[in-house]
C-alpha cells in the first residue's frame, strides 16, 4: 500500500501543468515572444530572469490567456490554451500592479473578491492575512497601505483560493528584507504542498533559493540557464 502511495505521489510531481511550444508573440512590427519553450512540473518553481521589457510579464499573461500568441502553443494540463480552455482559471496570478479597492481595508478587499467565487469565510481570509504579515483587523485603507504591505496583500489575493498554480511577476517588488524572507518561506511551504509556480524576479538570491528550473529571457528569447 505505501509502495503504491509513494508511486503515485512520484506520478503527480512529474506532471508537466503548463507547457509553452515555440510561442511567438508581436505588437505591430515589434517581436516581443521569438520561439519561446517552457515546461513547468507540479511541485516545482520555474524562475525567469530578465530585465524590464526583455517579454516576461507578455509570457505570464499567454500562459493566463490574457492574450493570444501569433503562433505556438500553450497547454495546461495537456489542454490547449484558446482551444479547449479559455482563461487559466486555476490560478492564483500577481501581473503588474493589482488593482484594489482603495478606501476599504485590506480584509475587506479580499472578502469582496473571495465572495464573487466562494462563500463568505472571514476566518479563512484571517488565516491568508496573517500568513502574508499582514493584520486581518486592522482598519487601515488600502490607499495608506505602503508599497510593500500592497505587495503583500496581492500576494494574500493570489493564494486564497488555494489555487494549484501560480504566476507570479515580480512578487518581492517593494518588501523589506524580512518581508522577503516571510515570502521565500511561504513559496517553499506552497512548493511543498504540491503548488506549480512560475515565478519572475530580479533578484537572483530569490531566483538561487526558491527555483527548481531557471530561465533567462533577453529581447523575448528564452533559455534554459538551470
Amino acid at each position: 500500500m505505501e509502495k503504491i502511495e509513494k508511486d503515485e505521489k512520484e506520478k503527480k510531481a512529474s506532471e508537466t501543468v503548463i507547457r509553452v511550444e515555440h510561442a511567438c508573440k508581436s505588437f505591430k512590427k515589434q517581436q516581443v515572444l521569438k520561439d519561446v519553450s517552457i515546461s513547468c512540473r507540479q511541485g516545482e518553481i520555474c524562475g525567469i530572469v530578465g530585465h524590464n521589457g526583455s517579454g516576461k510579464t507578455v509570457l505570464f499573461k499567454c500562459i493566463c490567456g490574457l492574450l493570444y500568441l501569433d503562433s505556438g502553443s500553450i497547454y495546461i494540463r495537456d489542454k490547449k490554451m484558446h482551444k479547449e480552455i479559455d482563461m487559466l482559471n486555476e490560478a492564483g496570478v500577481i501581473i503588474e500592479e493589482p488593482a484594489f479597492l482603495g478606501n476599504t481595508s485590506g480584509y475587506k478587499n479580499l472578502d469582496y473578491l473571495y465572495q464573487l467565487r466562494n462563500k463568505k469565510n472571514k476566518e479563512h481570509l484571517y488565516i491568508i492575512l496573517e500568513k502574508v504579515g499582514l493584520d486581518p483587523k486592522s482598519k487601515k485603507k488600502v490607499k495608506n497601505y505602503s508599497m510593500g504591505m500592497r505587495q503583500r496583500l496581492a500576494i494574500a489575493q493570489a493564494i486564497m483560493e488555494d489555487q494549484n498554480i501560480l504566476i507570479l511577476d515580480e512578487p518581492m517588488n517593494g518588501l523589506d528584507k524580512s518581508g522577503v524572507v516571510d515570502m521565500r518561506k511561504l513559496f517553499l511551504e506552497l512548493k511543498e504542498m504540491g503548488k506549480t509556480i512560475v515565478l519572475a524576479s530580479h533578484n537572483k538570491e530569490d531566483i538561487d533559493v526558491l527555483c527548481d528550473s531557471v530561465y533567462e529571457m533577453e529581447m523575448g528569447v528564452l533559455n534554459q540557464i538551470r
